[in-house]
């Protein structure tokens, strides 16, 4: 291939590296060529870097030979595609140039956000927002408070497991998060809001239970099996088109709020710029109204 000159020092280059390192070139050969194509040049310094220092003399020659190859395939694309499409050239470069300016743009957005943004969202600005925007909080599937253990059937003494699970007592509760090494699954935490879908998840039986039976107020759901006994205990249910509680939607809120601080940032930032430039007469608008 005419169009690529592989420069015979390429190979000196690697016999000329010193014993502590295979890439430390001698001073009078400190920046040889590896490659040309067309007006384009290849130097060792563009690719030292990139060498891993583990390899052997051999496995570098097979890297920089690979490498170099690479690369003067790629310049000979990019030429001939030139050559080929200079009609599209004026929108590639304008396309180029276009992200070269949102990129810098959102760069300096980023640095703007990270040094000034108020990122502390109390829970009276996540209440405020959930009161104004509860018509936005509606479920699209059904929400459940529950506890369940499961533990099986050579457990000892399986009704006080059932009592303590039944109790509304906090110490019984206590006392059987104690005993929770005796059981093969367990969630006890039923203040929080979870998906139904998620319980199924957790508690297989449910998938083949009637979700009109199941998901009542209060409800409690024994299931025995050759593995051992589950206990369910459903102390709510919200339904699809209900209000998300607040404690459920609390991390989107918080999303949203900082999402919104971010754009009022950059909108304050942008108008800022515009008045300075305007008043230091580095900014004029020619169009006549």
């Amino acid at each position: 291939m005419k169009s690529i000159r592989l420069i015979a020092l390429f190979f000196v280059v690697i016999l000329s590296l010193n014993a502590c390192s295979y890439f430390t070139l001698k001073k009078e050969r400190d920046n040889p060529i590896l490659a040309k194509v067309y007006q384009e040049t290849l130097y060792f310094n563009d690719i030292q870097t990139i060498i891993p220092k583990s390899l052997s003399k051999e496995d570098s020659l097979v890297f920089l030979n690979n490498y170099v190859n690479n690369w003067a395939r790629q310049r000979l694309l990019l030429y001939k595609a030139k050559q080929n499409l200079n009609e599209q050239k004026l929108a590639f470069d304008k396309q180029v140039e276009q992200y070269k300016e949102d990129l810098f743009i959102n760069k300096y957005k980023e640095a703007v956000i990270k040094q000034y943004l108020d990122t502390v969202v109390t829970q009276s600005d996540i209440e405020e927002f959930y009161k104004k925007n509860q018509d936005n909080f509606k479920l699209n599937e059904t929400l459940v408070q529950i506890k369940y253990i499961q533990f099986s059937n050579n457990v000892l003494n399986p009704n006080e497991f059932i009592r303590l699970f039944k109790s509304h007592s906090k110490k019984d509760l206590n006392k059987l998060d104690d005993l929770h090494l005796q059981l093969k699954s367990a969630s006890l935490n039923d203040s929080l809001w979870i998906r139904y879908s998620d319980a199924i998840d957790k508690i297989p039986f449910l998938k083949n239970e009637n979700p009109a039976l199941v998901l009542k107020k209060m409800n409690i759901i024994e299931k025995k099996d050759s593995l051992g006994l589950y206990l369910v205990a459903i102390k709510d249910v919200l339904n699809i088109n209900d209000t998300a509680p607040i404690s459920y939607v609390t991390p989107t809120i918080i999303e949203i709020i900082l999402h919104k601080r971010e754009l009022n940032l950059i909108k304050n930032l942008q108008e800022t710029l515009t008045k300075d430039a305007i008043k230091k007469n580095e900014f004029e608008i020619f169009i006549e109204n």
